[in-house]
């Protein structure tokens, strides 16, 4: 793991540092999403598109799982409990 120290200006703001800007190819003007986790400030950059970044996440789940049988049966329960 690649360390390096950014100092927080008068403003709060922070400069990216270089070799984070190569790695996750971030360009000027993009746009980043800030998210704290467990006392971690995590940057991670905007998706242009949702959709194409969420496509296949978390595929494994469904690994081995007749996906038309699981959805008929949630639509039974509610359908099921509709009816109560």
């Amino acid at each position: 793991m690649t360390t390096t120290t950014v100092k927080v200006s008068s403003k709060y703001q922070i400069a990216v540092p270089q070799m984070a800007r190569k790695k996750l190819n971030i360009k000027q003007g993009d746009l980043l999403l800030v998210d704290v986790q467990d006392g971690v400030i995590v940057l991670i950059p905007q998706p242009k598109r949702y959709a194409d970044y969420l496509q296949g996440l978390h595929g494994e789940i469904w690994k081995g799982v007749d996906v038309e049988k699981y959805l008929n049966g949630e639509r039974g329960a509610w359908t099921n409990s509709a009816s109560d």
